[in-house]
């Protein structure tokens, strides 16, 4: 390993009064671990793990971490988001447990009941796929048109429920995006389930969300197609409206796209809108995400900059952090600090009690596969305030 700095950042904005205290989780596409930051952006706890993320973790109330990590062999390796294992890991970084599903994607979920609900992928019987409409003719994958299911696994990894999209869409008005490829049909991106079991979800490549009877299997409410395009990360609020990442990919009838979070209600009125003054500065094309904090604010993740923000009611930043750590090399873009989502958790959260986080703890190295990019890695981290 080669040492580049000192993990001791300031936020690039922090307005103490206006934030809502506590500590922010995340991890980066392409480094095999998480990471835990104070409002001063020093890093107070980290994971080393040994995949990647395929796409995040979340802290639980045990505090033990679920992790999503991307198998080096994983199946439909052409479909983004995938990841293949499920892990449970404590404080120390010891595996507790562990779930293995190559078609497994995305987003999963720890129930009350302590089983686990999974997003995975599903083959579409070709029946059906030959009458999915939409999306670029003759971009259909040679094997199968892939779409999306959803399963509850017990501990022991039985399940216990599934859900398959193809069984409950139509595949005549539940057209893909006219500018995607037609190797998917929804490409599911997120699992929210509610207090009801129902489970709200983010269909991305039909611009649509939507909540699904547990129950019945069939979609009891959905909304976006011609208001949104190609969202994430859509949550119930207590209030329940719907909060979502909406990101603006191949939005219609726009000369350019830009990204904004909206709040929805359930009649499918804006309720509340972010985005920049101006919306060309604000566009985040993939991934990204939102989180209403107890205090009223937004917790904003824009993940293909790796910035995060909080936003007060009046749409005011009060903290920023950009991610310091740039993996992925893109061709058009050079390195990237790709982040699917950023998860804020308060210092009394159950999953914190009694742990040590102390700042300052932790160095900053750069891993040997990128020594030959030190120079634009130390550059980047300078201009972030290291």
């Amino acid at each position: 390993m080669m040492k580049i700095g000192h993990i001791s950042r300031s936020t690039a904005c922090y307005i103490a009064s206006k934030t809502y205290d506590g500590y922010t989780l995340f991890t980066t596409l392409g480094i095999p671990g998480v990471w835990l930051i104070d409002m001063k952006g020093n890093i107070v706890h980290h994971w080393e793990l040994s995949h990647g993320p395929g796409l995040h973790g979340v802290l639980l109330p045990n505090g033990n971490l679920l992790y999503a990590g991307e198998l080096p062999d994983r199946l439909l390796q052409d479909l983004g988001g995938g990841g293949g294992e499920l892990f449970e890991i404590d404080w120390d970084g010891n595996a507790v447990w562990r779930y293995e599903d190559p078609y497994m994607h995305h987003d999963f979920q720890r129930l009350p009941n302590g089983n686990t609900m999974i997003l995975r992928w599903v083959r579409t019987p070709d029946d059906i796929a030959a009458k999915i409409k939409g999306g670029v003719p003759g971009t259909e994958n040679e094997d199968a048109v892939w779409a999306d299911s959803f399963r509850e696994i017990t501990p022991d990894g039985k399940v216990v429920w599934e859900w398959l999209g193809y069984e409950h869409l139509n595949p005549e008005t539940d057209a893909i995006c006219p500018l995607c490829s037609r190797g998917e049909w929804t490409h599911i991106n997120a699992c929210f389930v509610l207090q009801n079991g129902d489970i709200l979800t983010s269909f991305h490549r039909l611009n649509t969300i939507a909540i699904i009877n547990k129950s019945t299997g069939a979609i009891k409410w959905r909304w976006g197609p011609g208001e949104i395009a190609h969202p994430h990360d859509p949550s119930m609020l207590d209030n329940g409206n719907i909060l979502v990442f909406d990101n603006g990919w191949h939005r219609p009838a726009t000369i350019f796209s830009y990204s904004r979070v909206l709040e929805v209600n359930l009649d499918g009125q804006v309720i509340w809108e972010f985005k920049e003054e101006s919306p060309l500065h604000y566009y985040c094309s993939f991934i990204s995400g939102c989180q209403r904090l107890p205090n009223g604010n937004t917790l904003i993740c824009e993940g293909a900059i790796g910035r995060f923000i909080e936003v007060t009611p009046e749409k005011e930043i009060v903290w920023e952090y950009n991610c310091p750590f740039y993996t992925i090399k893109y061709p058009v873009v050079g390195l990237t600090n790709l982040v699917f989502r950023a998860h804020r958790y308060a210092p009394d959260y159950p999953g914190l009690k009694g742990k040590e986080l102390i700042p300052d703890k932790f160095q900053l190295s750069l891993s040997e596969r990128y020594i030959g990019q030190e120079k634009t890695v130390q550059k980047r981290l300078i201009g972030l305030g290291y």
